[in-house]
Formats: C-alpha cells, structure tokens, sequence
C-alpha cells in the first residue's frame, strides 16, 4: 500500500526494526537520519547533493520559516518542495524547540507560547491551531504538534504541569488537524523529560489518540546518554508497535545505533553539518579533526570506507587547506561526507537488521569506532 501514513514493519531483530513509511511525495525506509535544513535548505548543501549521498527526507523548522520569508509565501509556491525544490518528504518541527532554546525570547500560557522575534523582536503568538495551520501553508510531508521540551533539571512539579498543558495541545493540534488530510501527515510528541511515570503517562496517553507517529521529545538537552537510553527503555512498552518513532535531535553514531537497538525509527541532528562546518569529520575509526595541522600533508581520503563525493576526491590536506583558508567549498564537502557517513550507517543497520544480525553489527562497530573521540 501507498497510501500516504502507511507503515509497514518489514523485519526485525530484538527490538530493532525496518519498515517503510509513505508519505505523500514518497517512501521514507527505516530506521533513517533526516538531515536538518532548518531554514528550508541544509546548510550548503544543495538538492543535487542531498540526493547524492541518499538522503531520503529532511527537515525545516516552523517557527523560522514562518518569520521568515512567511509561511503564507511559501504556500503560494506550492509548499517547501516547490520553493527548494526537493521533491522528496520533508518534516517540519512545530517550534517546540525554540520554546527550549529561545526561552529568554518567549512566554508560555495555556492559550499557546509568545515569541520576541530573535529577528526584530516583533512578537507572535504560536498556538496549536496556528502551528497547524502554518505547517499545512509549508505542505509538510509530516507535521509536529506544538509541544514544551522542558530543560533538564525541571523538577517534577513544574515537569508534570507541563506535560498536562503539552497534552491538551497535542490535543488541540489533533483536533486542528482536517480529517482526510493524508497529505500532511501529524506526529505526537511524547514528553516527561527525566521523570519515568511521567514519559509513561505522556506515551499512554498519545497512543489513545492515535496519531500517525510520535516523536520522542526533550532528550537530548544535556544529559547523559546512559539516562536517555533508559527513558526509551522505560517507554518503549508503551508506544505503538505499528507506528514509526521519531528520537528528535539525536543524530550521533553511537546514539544512532542504541537508539535503533531500542525500536527507534527516525533521527535528525544539525551536529553532522555544524561540526563539519568547523572542521571535525566523522569516521569508520571516530571523530577527526581535520583542520589540525597534522593533517596538513595527508593525501588520504577523509575516511577511506565512504564512497562519498568527497571522500572519492580529495584528501583531507585539500579540504583542511579549505577550511583553513576560509572557503565556503571546505565546510561544504565535510559536509557531504558527515551526512553520507551517517546515511550510509543507516543503510548498514537495515541490511544488517534484515539479516538478522544486527547486533553482530553493532559490537563491529564499535570494536572499530574510537568513542573516546566521539561527543
């Protein structure tokens, strides 16, 4: 079946699993990483080489896209896919995270949260219905309900309050939500941030209102990733078999892999791009830096297991000469191959889920991976 919020579990493996998502401009294969374009592109990567490296769907972000240039602009283009040209799914968050990150920027009420623009400082109210109506102006393969990622630390009053005011506007955005509207698929978000019966609560209570997936918000604010991988332990029995699970903001190998191992299906992070812009790579081996001088007369490729474009072409010395010197070129071609590394990964955890051998997989991996240079 094609249809549009259809997904289907192909094969499994302990918990981990594969299957297909449809979404209306396509299949999405999980587990898989979606790179970031928060702004409507990811960052100097052009479509030509998104579809290079073989990423299947990305992301944009609802509260920078509508202050800029304006959800309805982009609506009269048809959506993001005619205004960036990517013709593939896209994801777009509701703005929860800013509501974290931009907290010196907002206010937060019943009604929904009001943000100071970081841009000129005008102030919008972000409600559930409008987050909605915004996401469906963007054409969004698959849209987040409005949520509040509480910051590690809260305590469980104040983390329990949150969570009661988050589920009736998961609520809202479900009723907000035009029945018979498969083009625009709507995602729950489970929330509780480090509160066992409270992350229980949250994914009890999403799963009787059935959407067609849920995210898995507000654990990748700081914590310990031992402490995140016991959150989807604790929850995991209580989420949906049949639906995908999205683990928002979370896109480091080893992440990728326990993520997986626990029944995770969907990972995005802007750590690929931005640390690539700043001239770390990622490896078979680990973490390398390659604006360090020593690598200065190195020859070799960036990683010489990826058959990525620039991994094919160049040496590490050009591209630290790159990014040395300041060109635009450098930060894009470690980009390409920190997002080829990662997609390429996902394509090793589906062939080796499918072949029943995951876990082999996984114990290789690492037995290679130098996590004492991971982040």
């Amino acid at each position: 079946m094609n249809t549009p919020g259809t997904f289907q579990i192909h094969a499994t493996d302990g918990a981990a699993r594969t299957g297909v998502l449809q979404t209306a401009h396509g299949p999405v294969n999980t587990p898989i990483f979606m790179p970031v374009g928060t702004v409507g592109s990811v960052k100097a990567i052009a479509p030509d080489d998104l579809n290079a490296i073989g990423a299947e769907i990305i992301l944009g972000n609802t509260y920078h896209l509508y202050l800029r240039p304006g959800d309805e602009l982009v609506a009269r283009r048809g959506g993001l896919h005619g205004f960036n040209a990517w013709d593939k799914p896209i994801l777009t968050d509701s703005g929860g995270f800013q509501v974290f990150s931009l907290s010196t920027l907002r206010t937060i009420k019943e009604e929904g949260v009001t943000f100071r623009s970081h841009l000129d400082g005008s102030k919008h109210l972000f409600t559930p219905e409008k987050v909605v109506s915004i996401q469906r102006n963007l054409n969004s393969d698959i849209m987040m309900v409005l949520d509040e990622c509480v910051p590690a630390g809260a305590d469980h009053t104040y983390t329990a309050r949150s969570l009661t005011m988050t589920t009736r506007w998961a609520k809202r955005c479900r009723d907000a939500y035009p029945k018979g509207t498969a083009g625009n698929l709507l995602f729950g978000i489970v929330q509780g941030a480090f509160y066992k019966d409270l992350r229980i609560e949250s994914a009890k209570t999403l799963a009787n209102m059935d959407f067609i997936g849920y995210g898995i918000g507000g654990l990748s604010v700081g914590e310990p990733k031992p402490v995140m991988y016991e959150m989807l332990d604790e929850i995991a029995p209580y989420m949906p078999v049949n639906k995908p699970r999205y683990l928002m903001g979370v896109g480091t190998p080893d992440c990728l892999l326990e993520g997986v191992l626990r029944g995770v299906d969907m990972f995005d992070c802007v750590l690929a791009t931005r640390i690539a812009r700043n001239g770390t790579v990622l490896t078979s081996k680990g973490r390398v830096v390659v604006k360090n001088a020593q690598y200065a007369h190195d020859f070799g490729p960036i990683d010489a297991e990826c058959d990525c474009y620039a991994c094919q072409h160049f040496s590490r010395a050009y591209v630290r000469h790159l990014l040395k010197a300041g060109e635009i070129t450098g930060g894009r071609l470690a980009s390409i191959h920190n997002l080829r590394f990662l997609i390429h990964l996902m394509e090793q955890i589906r062939e080796a889920i499918a072949n029943d051998c995951f876990l082999d997989f996984r114990k290789e991996f690492y037995s290679k991976y130098d996590m004492s240079r991971n982040f």
